[in-house]
């Protein structure tokens, strides 16, 4: 059997597809200040976001005001988006720990529970939710990376897509009320 010319042609895709697939990103963490979602949240937060949609441009801007309470169990956030275009919407999450470092969370516009993973001070977020475009509604995910700056502030990153296809990127700031919890 005499060995084919394209044979080294072949290895070399091989070996870079299985290098590609085995080096999966992490988001950077840091070990300080470690994010604890129960006491973060515990109190009145104040958050600012945006939109953007995949080619950069800016769709949506926003505020929330969030009360959050923790009865030992159950974190309860409960969000009031004012939105710059007039649009108000709101969101009630309840979120429990399942195991040191992971929750679940469940709110009525979410499909399914969304689930996290707290490491340092990154918490990642997933979920789906069926999202108001127009006069219709898409099933999009959301694949968030939220890190806790200190005490009070908080970054978010979140990817949003759909069928596979990043349709967009929000960003939100969030200030919690009070003294430095840090």
């Amino acid at each position: 059997m005499r060995p084919s010319r394209y044979r080294p042609l072949w290895l070399l895709l091989c070996g870079l597809l299985m290098s590609a697939c085995s080096s999966v990103e992490r988001p950077f963490q840091q070990p300080q200040p470690e994010l604890v979602l129960e006491q973060f949240f515990d109190g009145k937060t104040r958050a600012w976001g945006l939109f953007e949609d995949r080619f950069g441009n800016l769709r949506r801007q926003f505020s929330v005001d969030i009360d959050g309470s923790w009865d030992g169990h159950t974190l309860t956030l409960d969000e009031s988006f004012q939105f710059y275009d007039g649009e108000q919407s709101r969101r009630v999450w309840r979120i429990t720990p399942v195991a040191a470092g992971v929750y679940e969370g469940r709110a009525d516009d979410v499909i399914g529970t969304a689930t996290g993973v707290v490491e340092g001070n990154l918490l990642r977020w997933q979920y789906q939710l069926d999202l108001k475009v127009g006069d219709s509604s898409w099933r999009v995910n959301f694949d968030d990376l939220m890190w806790q700056q200190d005490g009070r502030v908080m970054i978010n990153r979140a990817t949003v897509s759909r069928w596979g296809f990043r349709i967009g990127t929000l960003t939100l700031f969030f200030l919690r009320e009070g003294p430095d919890a840090s």
